[in-house]
């Protein structure tokens, strides 16, 4: 069902067995038919079910096995690549303005502190942690832009906290950073097992999830939406498309308004409990200021979970060995030559502005994209949101800016070359190691 390099995953080995699911067959039909069951769809379908909606969720696999089940585990209540205030002020009249940028900072503050209540409110089993989320700063230059995120952030309420360089290394464990900032709502969980406890819930409240049920069309019919697939269909009012990263042809021109990049990750061998209680001893997780991003998290037994990018993926696991145990041996050397014992990759969506993207694509119909690395806190916040509209309110209501559907110029071109900014990016992070600023 699911591909071999999800399969041999860490997640996959670690977390608790994926609730009984089928294929559709037939017709069915539902109030919201969702497609895709990673955060966003299984998220929505639980607050729907929560509210006596009847909703199912068609998964072309199995449950997480898209973006959802394959990345870090880091929960992250913050933007990539563009601060909060410039989201606000960039967002356009037509989709509410600097009024609803501002409301979708906000929820992206408010994620991760949503996220951990949902998960405790359940007692979803995914080894969750909330200790904090901690950025680096590699760089002095980048001492400026930590400063204004602390600010920024700050300013909506997050519990941030500017970190000096003896701060920094008492909270990561390493000296390889020069200062940083903490938000302490953030955290990590396992997300393969977020993903499939979030399915267990949703379906005791009576959501319907079929997994091998690519859907392969959408149609209107009469009154409603037709969602079919290649053995069956379902008849809903409304639907939400909830595939981000692994966005197909299912809605015309969608796919083009994203580019799916390739991240890999990395787990490690359990390591001896006196270097793992030296491996971030005051956070859950940590990612650092770099275009080529650093990013650590520790797993329940005492495996360091990082990874990284690659410009070209051949030979990928041999060479992300090396890369990769050589950056832990320098940012961790109590660690040394980390030993690897699992490897696997997914696709982060990305968008060219750096933000999300909502859409209504017709009347009942929504979707988003460009979680661009932020995915477990935003999608699960999303989901909730779209299960709001799905019940009746109104869009201008939601703290999301919709907007309409804009592919990419030139679009299978920069699908091909998307991994090239890695190149750029690390070309950046060298030029800055020597910043002064």
């Amino acid at each position: 069902m699911s591909d071999e390099i999800f399969r041999n995953s860490f997640w996959y080995a670690d977390a608790p067995a994926a609730p009984a699911t089928q294929a559709l067959e037939g017709e069915a039909t539902a109030d919201v038919a969702i497609v895709g069951a990673g955060y966003t769809g299984l998220s929505c379908a639980l607050h729907l079910a929560e509210r006596g909606a009847r909703a199912i969720v068609l998964e072309a696999d199995e449950i997480g096995s898209g973006a959802s089940g394959r990345n870090n585990g880091q929960v992250i209540p913050t933007f990539s690549r563009i601060e909060p205030d410039a989201l606000a002020d960039s967002t356009p009249p037509e989709q509410g303005g600097r009024a609803k940028g501002e409301q979708l900072a906000q929820l992206v503050a408010d994620s991760a502190a949503y996220t951990f209540d949902l998960i405790r409110a359940h007692g979803l089993d995914c080894d969750a942690e909330q200790r904090g989320w901690v950025q680096p700063v590699h760089s002095p230059g980048r001492v400026k832009l930590a400063e204004r995120r602390v600010a920024a952030w700050a300013r909506r309420g997050a519990p941030v906290e500017m970190l000096d360089r003896a701060s920094t290394e008492r909270i990561t464990g390493s000296r390889f950073w020069y200062y940083g900032w903490v938000n302490r709502s953030g955290g990590r969980v396992q997300p393969l097992a977020f993903c499939r406890e979030l399915a267990r819930v949703a379906m005791a409240k009576g959501a319907q999830v079929f997994t091998g049920s690519r859907a392969t069309a959408l149609q209107r019919q009469g009154g409603r939406w037709r969602v079919s697939t290649r053995r069956g269909a379902v008849l809903a009012e409304r639907v939400v498309i909830a595939t981000n990263a692994y966005t197909d042809g299912l809605w015309p021109r969608l796919a083009r308004t994203i580019f799916p990049v390739n991240s890999y990750q990395m787990a490690s061998v359990p390591l001896p409990d006196e270097v793992r209680a030296t491996v971030l001893p005051g956070v859950s997780a940590c990612s650092d200021t770099q275009g080529d991003l650093h990013f650590f998290r520790l797993t329940a037994d005492g495996r360091l979970v990082t990874g990284g990018g690659l410009v070209f993926p051949y030979d990928y696991a041999q060479r992300l060995r090396r890369r990769i145990g050589e950056r832990v041996a320098r940012v961790y050397p109590q660690v040394g030559a980390p030993k690897f014992d699992f490897i696997w990759h997914g696709s982060v969506g990305v968008t060219l502005d750096a933000r999300p993207h909502a859409h209504e694509l017709a009347p009942g119909v929504l979707a988003w994209l460009g979680c661009n690395g932020r995915g477990i806190a935003l999608a699960t916040s999303v989901g909730a949101q779209f299960a709001r509209a799905c019940l009746g309110t109104p869009l201008g209501e939601l703290p999301l800016p919709f907007s309409p559907v804009s592919p990419v110029a030139g679009h299978a071109i920069g699908r091909r070359i998307a991994s090239l900014a890695l190149a750029v990016f690390r070309w950046r992070d060298k030029r800055e190691f020597k910043a002064l600023q």
